[in-house]
């Protein structure tokens, strides 16, 4: 356990309880900007980039969606997230915080978590409480109703986030046994992925799939997004080190040559495989490594990150195509092949390239590099099988009691007008 608390300390995982209680101006002037780059690119990063990937007629409908889901989330964060995912739960620690700060009652400038005070760094949190659910619309555009699919990502930040938000970031048992997740490879992308699979998978695909090509309207759109994501993740990442300090430097830089890696990996790939490198392919690589390289962001070395941007543009590559092509499940843009792989095998690859044999700052586990890939995989299979379990029994339950799905004069119409009742475009 000792172990575990001086790599939490020279890493600044996203953890409470390790830190002085004395306030610090450079590290909440940080914390602060941070946390305003990650919601940077949720809105608008996450809704240009979605949105231009969409047929024209659904594009309102995905930005609406990331608009809501943010604002609805936050509430539920400060009425009752915060409060279970990162506060001390007593007798019930290991599994779910406590309610002290159940509508930020006793919130106040004053009150600390460490170096920070406490507002900011529940406002930091908020941002990838945010974040993860809007990555599960990505997967069910252009067929899902409006009200119903709000009311799913509030149940599932409730169920699903902040149990596992709790169990590796707020000092739980997942966390007590070492398992490593810098940035939320397993908290963000592997929880999110899996239920972005899961409601692709029973609401069915797109009509059309996969026979008629449902092309994007507006790539540039998407690449406005895409370089929004890319910037803003750096709040992500270096954030993460909840300190201005040197192991947010390294994040910052393992991050960045990580994204560059797997853009240049998956542009190669689309060379080779279709002859001309793609646009959307450069940028689609580019999120793959920023979703690989979050677990282990502030544990590898800048050499250990490229290798893992490199993984990174050869499975997700693949992976698409064996999602789309092989097991037809119309995952519409791609969050399970390219959020939910990358940060599951992220996360599998942080056990390895975290040793200091590769550079890294060194592995939490006395035993060796198997012993803390056991530890990750056993965080990852617990996180998958939760957070499928919740995800369709929330989507069972959803659709039984008032309908997930629109009718297929609404789909065909597109979700704008019959959802919203406003079009993207007035040609």
């Amino acid at each position: 356990m000792r172990k575990i608390t001086q790599l939490i300390l020279l890493c600044g995982i996203p953890q409470i309880g390790f830190a002085d209680d004395q306030l610090n101006s450079a590290d909440t002037a940080w914390i602060l900007t941070s946390a305003g780059l990650v919601l940077f690119m949720t809105l608008p990063g996450l809704a240009l980039f979605y949105g231009g990937l969409v047929r024209s007629k659904n594009v309102l409908s995905v930005i609406m969606a990331c608009f809501s889901i943010t604002s609805l989330i936050s509430l539920i964060w400060a009425f009752a997230g915060y409060s279970l995912a990162l506060t001390n739960g007593g007798s019930l620690q290991p599994i779910i915080g406590g309610i002290s700060q159940v509508f930020l009652f006793e919130m106040n400038a004053d009150k600390l978590v460490g170096n920070l005070p406490e507002s900011v760094f529940a406002m930091y949190h908020m941002t990838f409480a945010i974040f993860a659910p809007a990555l599960i619309v990505g997967a069910l555009v252009e067929r899902v109703k409006f009200f119903p699919l709000l009311l799913f990502c509030a149940l599932w930040e409730l169920l699903v986030y902040v149990p596992v938000c709790h169990w590796i970031w707020g000092n739980g048992w997942l966390a007590e046994i070492g398992v490593m997740d810098f940035a939320g490879g397993i908290v963000v992308h592997g929880s999110a992925g899996i239920a972005a699979l899961v409601g692709a998978i029973m609401i069915g695909p797109r009509r059309g799939f996969p026979r008629t090509p449902l092309m994007p309207h507006n790539l540039t759109m998407t690449a406005m997004g895409a370089g929004i994501l890319w910037v803003g993740w750096h709040g992500f990442s270096a954030g993460s080190a909840l300190m201005a300090n040197g192991s947010a430097g390294m994040a910052m830089l393992s991050t960045h040559l990580c994204a560059s890696s797997a853009s240049i990996t998956w542009i190669v790939m689309d060379w080779i495989k279709f002859g001309k490198p793609s646009v959307l392919g450069a940028m689609t690589g580019m999120v793959a490594g920023l979703g690989m390289i979050a677990a282990g962001a502030g544990f590898v070395s800048p050499f250990g990150a490229i290798l893992i941007g490199c993984i990174a543009g050869i499975a997700c590559f693949y992976s698409i195509y064996l999602i789309k092509q092989y097991l037809l499940i119309d995952d519409a843009l791609d969050v399970f092949p390219v959020h939910g792989i990358s940060g599951i095998l992220g996360a599998f690859l942080t056990g390895i390239f975290a040793d200091e044999w590769f550079g890294g700052i060194g592995i939490v586990s006395d035993k060796g590099i198997f012993n803390q890939l056991t530890i990750q995989l056993f965080g990852i299979a617990i996180t998958i099988i939760w957070s499928a379990f919740i995800s369709y029994i929330l989507f069972k339950l959803i659709d039984k009691f008032i309908g997930i799905r629109v009718s297929q004069e609404e789909e065909t119409d597109g979700l704008d007008i019959n959802q919203h009742d406003q079009q993207g475009y007035n040609f």
